[in-house]
């Protein structure tokens, strides 16, 4: 297309019923509009009209001829994350007094570095659903931590409480204690399950208060959560004790062998998996005691002797 043939349209571009100007179709002969990088204007590929000049350019202002060179000069932030009340999208300030060059501000840059702190701390919470967010999202980022939780089920606990606040379901209830169950029930939908025990150890609120908070928000989100594997404990637990793979697929094959017997059936999962841990150790002549398998599980003894016994009567009954 030659400079002559296109024109520049003067006067205000004609706009559709609902007020917005057409930008698949020339408003003069409903031609098909074509972008124009090289002059930043919008044209008519038919009649040549300019529907739009002086466009903004949203690719780099650098140029990179392979892909080594790329990566090196592409510059992005930091990806929006739920685990955040703004998503990541607003400004950060350091809090250290420093400039680029780690030199310690003067006096004066530092009362003025602290009144952009308050100023940004105060537009980042804005209204109450934004403080009540950001407070609950530290709560699940400090108990994720305490647990060794990965990110992925951070990132789902963020996302089940934001559902929870959008559905107003925060009335009557403490922050702490709807933070704490969706920690809970993001880590069984992860299957990376842990106890109601070691949840409430550490949770600022009762562990009744944690079950009875988590019931009500699965049944009002409609969550689907499985019912928790006693073999998805195991793995952790024979971490912890430092026990080897055979006494962990042994574990395993007394879990198995107690589902088929229905052994399982109404027994708490942390205790079937501790119980099995156990037997396992001795099975392999790894020697461990109840104690340590108590600690690590964080059940009592009296617990891991019961199930104990009926993991060896199923295994037996199987043999015989």
């Amino acid at each position: 297309m030659t400079d002559s043939q296109i024109r520049t349209r003067t006067d205000e571009s004609e706009q559709t019923e609902d007020g917005e100007t057409s930008a698949q179709t020339c408003p003069e002969c409903d031609g098909l509009l074509v972008t124009d990088d090289g002059h930043a204007e919008t044209v008519c590929a038919d009649c040549g009209l300019v529907v739009e000049e002086e466009g903004i350019d949203r690719g780099p202002e650098w140029r990179a001829f392979d892909a080594r060179e790329k990566d090196e000069k592409s510059r992005v932030g930091a990806p929006t994350t739920n685990t955040m009340h703004d998503k990541g999208l607003s400004t950060n300030i350091d809090w250290r007094d420093q400039d680029a060059y780690g030199n310690s501000l003067d006096s004066r840059q530092r009362q003025k570095m602290q009144r952009l702190r308050k100023w940004n701390e105060r537009f980042r919470t804005r209204d109450a659903k934004e403080r009540n967010l950001k407070q609950a999202l530290g709560e699940i980022d400090r108990m994720a931590s305490a647990l060794g939780l990965p990110d992925n089920v951070r990132e789902t606990a963020s996302v089940i409480y934001r559902r929870a606040l959008d559905e107003n379901l925060l009335p009557g209830r403490s922050i702490e204690g709807v933070s704490t169950s969706c920690v809970y029930a993001a880590a069984r939908q992860a299957g990376v399950p842990r106890s109601l025990d070691e949840i409430a150890d550490v949770s600022r609120v009762e562990k009744s208060e944690v079950a009875r908070t988590y019931r009500y928000v699965v049944r009002e989100l409609g969550l689907e959560i499985q019912p928790a594997d006693p073999e998805s404990y195991v793995p952790r637990f024979a971490s912890d004790l430092d026990l080897s793979e055979e006494a962990e697929h042994r574990a395993r094959g007394l879990l198995q062998t107690a589902k088929e017997k229905g052994v399982h059936s109404g027994k708490s999962p942390v205790g079937l998996a501790a119980a099995a841990v156990y037997a396992a150790s001795l099975l392999t002549n790894e020697k461990t005691t109840q104690a340590a398998v108590s600690e690590v599980a964080d059940i009592s003894e009296v617990t891991i002797r019961n199930r104990y016994h009926e993991l060896l009567e199923a295994e037996d009954g199987i043999l015989a």
